[in-house]
């Protein structure tokens, strides 16, 4: 491939930049790929001129290698990934899947992952089939950390879930366990999170220094203090909690969950646009696979605008601030690229509908 060569409007900062993308890699690299140059190329082609660019978006809660009823086959995680591609979705961190998609890496095609290994849950307090059931709350620390060498940085936890006992959402794990797995997990060098819909687990969680909380639909002003102190973050998966009203209708055998599940609908969006104004870091996540499908990142990136973020602070939740949390690049010289190119602003015209999409140097 000769240089490419990309011009027009940077996001957040508006500036007019010029990008030159060359081949960089060997085959023992699984293969040539194009990374951004900030040094003009001679003869490169020009692909984009006139518009905005903006580094790939990431889905920071997404499932590929799931799909409801459980797993996927190998060929159609693919599609899941190439339909992520497609949204322009280029990083994805992967909350938990029972599919083994480390052979990705080999594919310069498909968007990049970072896996948080598989859930880790007690025995009948999850979908079946998807995480590894903890028998004895006391081995969960050596199987956090587990779970920490085999993922690319990052443990998922249940935090909670409904127990058919008292037919009501409770937590999974005693605050002490939790503090020795969550420790356990930065021992190995991984962050942890959680997926959380109540209220009662959010506490525990936080104090035992967890990194992040997925769903938070349980969020008080008490927890978004707690949040604030230990700089615990939030990805809301706001497109997923409108299945909350249909998850209720059909737990009538358990009307005390139903009743809550219905209250935690009620409130979200005024519990997140708290926790937004109070300065709780807010990612984006679509929670793609099972019920919600892929490729959904520009309406997580709307609905982030009705709780209060502004244009710019929602796209930056699916862009170059979540890189940055994730500690991934955006747009700079030496960096993959991966780039989206739109003719309008996006923060207008939303993102589901990118002029261009360039991973790893190659135009889709």
């Amino acid at each position: 491939m000769g240089a490419l060569h990309v011009r027009g409007r940077s996001l957040p900062d508006g500036e007019q930049v010029q990008w030159w993308i060359v081949d960089e890699g060997s085959p023992e690299e699984h293969g040539p790929h194009g990374v951004l140059s900030a040094e003009p190329i001679a003869h490169a082609d020009t692909v984009f001129d006139g518009g905005w660019i903006i580094p790939g978006l990431v889905d920071a809660h997404c499932h590929v290698g799931l799909k409801p009823g459980g797993a996927t086959t190998y060929d159609e995680a693919v599609e899941q990934a190439e339909t992520e591609r497609a949204a322009g979705a280029l990083l994805l961190r992967d909350a938990g899947s029972p599919v083994d998609t480390r052979s990705f890496d080999d594919r310069p095609d498909l968007p990049r992952i970072i896996r948080a290994g598989r859930h880790l849950a007690r025995p009948k307090r999850y979908l079946p089939g998807l995480p590894i059931d903890i028998e004895d709350e006391s081995q969960l620390p050596a199987a956090v950390a587990e779970q920490a060498r085999w993922g690319d940085g990052w443990v998922k936890l249940v935090g909670d879930w409904i127990d058919r006992g008292i037919g009501d959402l409770a937590p999974l794990w005693s605050d002490d366990i939790l503090a020795a797995a969550i420790d356990a997990a930065h021992a190995n060098g991984a962050r942890v999170t959680a997926h959380v819909f109540g209220e009662d687990a959010l506490p525990g969680l936080i104090n035992a220094g967890i990194d992040c909380i997925e769903h938070g639909t349980g969020i008080t002003e008490d927890v978004i203090d707690l949040m604030l102190e230990h700089g615990t973050a939030l990805v809301p998966t706001l497109i997923n909690i409108e299945n909350f009203p249909g998850i209720a209708d059909v737990a009538s055998k358990y009307p005390t969950y139903a009743k809550h599940m219905r209250e935690l609908y009620a409130s979200c969006h005024r519990r997140v646009g708290a926790a937004h104004e109070a300065g709780v870091p807010i990612y984006a996540g679509t929670d793609a696979g099972g019920m919600m499908a892929h490729g959904r990142i520009g309406d997580e990136i709307a609905a982030l605008r009705t709780v209060g973020l502004s244009a710019t602070d929602a796209l930056g939740a699916a862009c170059w601030d979540a890189r940055s949390w994730l500690g991934r690049p955006a747009l700079e010289h030496g960096a993959s690229a991966d780039l989206l190119c739109f003719r309008e602003d996006p923060r207008e015209v939303g993102v589901q509908h990118p002029d261009l999409v360039m991973l790893r140097g190659r135009v889709y």
